[in-house]
């Protein structure tokens, strides 16, 4: 996520965002044909490609996703949503592939009778991610200019953009800098210095004149909505998976579902969903909901799915509760974000400054980082053996969603105010 910054700014300046993507892309293809390799120098060698390479992909290929749209074009978010829908296809289908060379025992005899040791099936796995990066940049780098005009680097003088953008570089290294620090003794203070310094952007840049800059204000009220939504959905990986494996009657007849598999419930619903979260924002129109209420939308689900878990909180107290509390938790925490994620990769193309979409979709990402870390903090509060605990943790995290949701939904006047025809 922090390569995502400096990723978009390179595409932006220098190399464009077409090019950054084909470059991102063979670049992560290399990081995983570097941990198809045994050793542990390739493994590093692997894992730094990698981020450098999504730090180029990431942020650009949705620049040029926004840049297919005209700004006034009521179909973006529609656009955004299949795209996001295409990213949970591969979500989806990757880990089975990879899954079935890795730890098959069919694959793993497969390899045995040609002479390989079974025992290196996990690179077999990264390899085949390595063919799959290298095959989807080959049909992009041949199909991408039949419908998109190659986005390429205006001239280099110094501009009021330009210096906004190497600002905000600076600044969200910076940030991220002092949030990693914060977990050191008597560094505690830096945590709080990070939560308040967006809020200080949005003073500053909605006190400002220029258009620019009151849209860059409301692009940091998305960037704390989006980091209070990732803070409380990515419980998925720890304080959900948890309640999934011991609280969860997981049992099939004579068979026990893995609880890992509960993790697979948010993107085959993306899957199942975004068509249709596609067909109503186009259906809509001009009618469709602006982007600050997509955004309460998304956080009042969110905050609705985790008091679903109150009443199955308290139902352990008699034992494992059926898996449908999860599946309807997953549920609504994916059309939340339905109306949240896609929507805030549209809104960034719309209202960032040309010359800083790849600047400001990195931005964007950075939230997710920061809910991830802000997810932790939170986890370290839930206490899986008493269902009280688990309740008021769950009444916690959906009374901090839907507060969040009605204030956004309370500042969206002020907010369209500033965004003026950015939706």
């Amino acid at each position: 996520y922090l390569l995502a910054i400096p990723g978009g700014y390179i595409a932006d300046h220098h190399l464009g965002a077409r090019r950054a993507v084909m470059a991102g892309g063979l670049v992560i293809a290399a990081g995983h044909f570097a941990l198809a390799v045994p050793g542990v120098p390739a493994f590093y060698l692997g894992l730094v490609l990698i981020a450098l390479g999504t730090g180029l992909f990431k942020p650009n290929i949705s620049a040029l996703v926004g840049s297919l749209y005209a700004h006034d074009d009521q179909r973006r978010d529609a656009g955004f949503s299949l795209f996001y829908m295409g990213i949970n296809i591969g979500a989806f289908i990757a880990p089975l592939v990879t899954g079935f060379l890795a730890q098959s025992a069919t694959f793993k005899g497969w390899l045995a009778a040609a002479g390989f040791n079974p025992d290196g099936s996990w690179h077999w796995g990264f390899a085949a991610a390595g063919i799959g990066m290298t095959l989807a940049v080959v049909l992009f780098a041949r199909r991408s200019g039949e419908f998109h005009a190659a986005m390429s680097p205006e001239d280099d003088a110094p501009s009021a953009d330009w210096l906004m953008g190497t600002a905000v570089l600076a600044g969200s290294g910076l940030l991220l800098a002092a949030l990693l620090l914060s977990d050191r003794p008597g560094l505690e203070w830096l945590r709080y210095v990070v939560i308040a310094l967006p809020f200080a952007a949005i003073v500053v840049f909605a006190r400002a004149e220029d258009l620019q800059a009151r849209r860059i204000a409301a692009i940091f009220v998305f960037f704390v909505a989006a980091m209070i939504f990732w803070s409380a959905f990515e419980q998925a990986g720890l304080t959900i998976a948890i309640f999934a494996d011991r609280m969860t009657d997981n049992a099939v007849g004579s068979h026990t579902i893995p609880s890992a598999w509960y993790q697979s419930l948010n993107p085959l619903f993306v899957i199942l969903l975004a068509p249709v979260m596609a067909a109503l924002w186009t259906g809509l129109g001009p009618r469709q909901p602006p982007t600050p209420v997509k955004f309460a939308l998304g956080l009042g689900l969110l905050g609705l799915s985790f008091l679903l878990m109150i009443p199955a909180a308290h139902l352990t107290a008699d034992g494992r509760v059926s898996p449908l509390w999860l599946v309807g938790l997953f549920f609504l925490q994916t059309v939340g974000e339905l109306c949240l994620s896609p929507v805030g990769l549209a809104a960034m193309t719309r209202l960032a400054p040309a010359r800083l979409v790849g600047l400001m979709l990195g931005i964007w990402f950075l939230a997710s980082a920061f809910g991830n870390k802000l997810a932790g903090i939170l986890g370290t509060d839930f206490q899986s053996g008493d269902p009280a605990e688990m309740a008021r943790f769950f009444l916690q995290l959906g009374g901090m969603a839907i507060v969040s949701a009605i204030a956004l939904a309370l500042l969206t006047p002020w907010l369209r105010r500033l965004m003026q025809d950015g939706r």
